[in-house]
């Protein structure tokens, strides 16, 4: 009975020694295997990015294509009106002379092309000021309160298409005045995109704000401040932009009309002299002058705008 318990002691010798032998042995075999393994190669260090030259090439390829386009078309224009209108170099160089004393003045109706700019953007700041003073407020109640819009949006609707012209005789009648009439003319051309744009983006708020509002008792000032100007601000920014557009294609038509000084008086004025090239070159100038403010009010709407409304 005692050998069936304990084991041994000659048995668990010749165990350990067995244990002892056949270890060095499996040692040596995963040694063999380990020598054995290919080494795995060694993965390249990553690059610099380089330049997107292609994206470069898209970029202003086809602008340059754009502009030899135009240049090419005017070209072949003055060769088949046997230079009735000036080809592109000579219009070029008129206007260096023109840009290289743009504020000179010898009277009132002589003054260099930079101050006829001048004073077109400074009637375009004052008519667009406050049709965005009026019309902001306003497109805010429309949108707001359903019996105002209602109310008006049969008035817009009857006003808005009437081509802003049509009210210069208006406010040549109610302000005797040729600078305040082509004011009231940008004014009254201006207020319509921004009431519609502003009331359509109060409309267009969210239920569930206006819910979570009444719940927390807010007054009228806070929902507004709060809740919908913040909402409202991409489409008030977008009745802006189209807006100030508007305002400065209809401000050359009105200063064609009312006279004085301004970039819309200097194309007829140099028409009357029969100057085609300075008259080309103004239309280049209010392109550009056009194109630089809608530049400048998409950087100001997008600045303004969420992500998701971006996206």
């Amino acid at each position: 009975m005692v050998s069936a318990v304990f084991h041994s002691p000659i048995a668990a010798v010749e165990g350990s020694a067995i244990k002892t032998e056949a270890a060095p042995a499996n040692s040596t075999g995963a040694s063999k295997l380990k020598d054995t393994k290919p080494a795995a190669p060694a993965m390249p260090e990553p690059s610099a990015p380089g330049f997107d030259w292609s994206g470069l090439l898209l970029k202003v390829l086809p602008p340059i294509f754009g502009i030899a386009l135009l240049i090419g078309i005017w070209a072949m224009v003055s060769i088949g009106t046997a230079s009735s209108i000036p080809s592109p170099l000579e219009t070029w160089k008129q206007a260096v002379v023109i840009f290289s004393d743009p504020f000179y003045s010898k009277g009132p109706n002589d003054q260099g092309v930079g101050w006829n700019i001048l004073f077109s953007l400074k009637r375009v700041a004052v008519g667009f000021g406050l049709a965005a003073v009026v019309g902001i407020p306003v497109g805010f109640m429309i949108g707001r309160f359903e019996f105002l819009s209602r109310m008006f949006n049969p008035l817009i609707s009857l006003l808005r298409p009437v081509s802003p012209l049509a009210w210069l005789p208006i406010g040549l009648l109610v302000f005797k005045g040729a600078n305040p009439a082509a004011i009231w003319t940008i004014f009254i051309c201006s207020i319509w995109p921004m009431i519609i744009n502003t009331a359509v983006g109060v409309q267009r708020v969210p239920q569930d704000y206006m819910n979570v509002a009444r719940v927390l008792n807010l007054s009228e000032w806070k929902i507004v401040t709060k809740i919908l100007f913040p909402s409202v601000l991409p489409y008030m920014l977008t009745g802006v932009r189209l807006a100030v557009g508007t305002a400065w294609l209809v401000i050359v038509a009105a200063e064609m009309l009312t006279g004085g000084v301004g970039i819309g008086f200097w194309v007829w004025d140099e028409w009357n002299n029969l100057n085609v090239k300075n008259i080309i070159i103004a239309i280049f100038v209010i392109g550009i002058v056009g194109l630089l403010l809608e530049m400048a009010l998409i950087k100001l709407a997008t600045a303004f705008t969420f992500e998701e409304v971006k996206s």
